[in-house]
């Protein structure tokens, strides 16, 4: 079969190979669209922003088969070796150019495929950047923090951090309040208050797996954690099923377990201070 196409004339073989880059390419664009298509369902992101994979795809394929064409006429191959050696050159001068863009393409094309963090997500990042994922483009991510403002990062800056993702998975959250009461207060008592008002708050939910339930693990968890200067340091480990409820409960509780203690006589301290002066001491002799 080999044989019969290469005794054919050359204009019908030359045919042949650009009708074949043309299907050829028809088939990546398609397997190339599938993909990408399907991960932006995930990430929640427009999936023509990503139509330059296809369309660098296509340009790849048909640059080989015009070269392959060009190189493989006798009359040309010099002019073909002459044009793949500089396109090779100008290559190399594109990407060291534009080695900054390329690097954000490509980790772009990674958070496509792994998909750490999609649209809509909460994330935090190192230095305390936080906010919610507002956008993923080609070459940077945009990431809404909570005074509304934007921050935009480069796809290759966030690629490299750690990030701490909020939705992935199992998007509940179990939210730590920490309250400080004085010694003389009756501990069991401000676990008791602290247990009643987070029930009673609409956002909080059971997150006991089932053999903690068995056991008897409370549904609030409440632990003296350490002694302070002036206080008896406490945390209670309340759970809800998303991070923004769970900012919200947080809130509610301090509010609430607060004006509990002062009715209950369960006192917050403040640090107490004692000031001496020195001309009011006696002096010797």
């Amino acid at each position: 079969m080999l044989l019969e196409i290469t005794n054919l004339p050359r204009p019908i073989i030359y045919t042949i190979i650009l009708i074949l880059a043309f299907l050829l390419t028809l088939w990546v664009r398609r397997m190339i669209h599938r993909f990408v298509s399907a991960s932006s369902i995930h990430l929640k992101v427009d999936p023509t922003k990503y139509n330059f994979i296809k369309n660098a795809a296509s340009l790849i394929i048909f640059t080989i088969a015009v070269f392959f064409v060009i190189y493989s006429v006798p009359e040309f191959r010099t002019l073909g070796t002459t044009l793949l050696a500089s396109a090779g050159i100008a290559t190399a001068v594109l990407a060291f150019a534009s080695q900054a863009a390329l690097s954000n393409i490509i980790s772009g094309v990674f958070i496509v495929i792994f998909k750490p963090f999609r649209v809509g997500d909460i994330i935090r990042m190192e230095g305390d950047k936080a906010g919610t994922v507002e956008d993923i483009t080609l070459r940077h991510t945009i990431i809404r923090d909570f005074q509304n403002q934007r921050i935009i990062v480069p796809n290759a800056v966030i690629s490299d951090q750690t990030i701490i993702n909020a939705h992935i998975g199992d998007e509940r959250i179990k939210r730590q309040l920490f309250f400080g009461i004085s010694y003389d207060s009756n501990i069991d008592k401000a676990f008791a208050i602290i247990t009643e008002e987070a029930e009673k708050h609409p956002f909080c939910i059971d997150g006991r797996t089932i053999d903690e339930i068995r056991s008897g693990v409370p549904k609030i968890k409440c632990r003296v954690i350490g002694f302070g200067d002036s206080s008896v340091n406490l945390r209670a480990d309340v759970w809800t099923d998303s991070p923004e409820q769970a900012w919200e409960l947080f809130c509610d509780l301090n509010k609430s377990v607060k004006e509990r203690f002062d009715a209950e006589g369960i006192e917050i301290p403040f640090p107490y201070r004692t000031i001496v002066y020195k001309n009011d001491l006696p002096k010797n002799g």
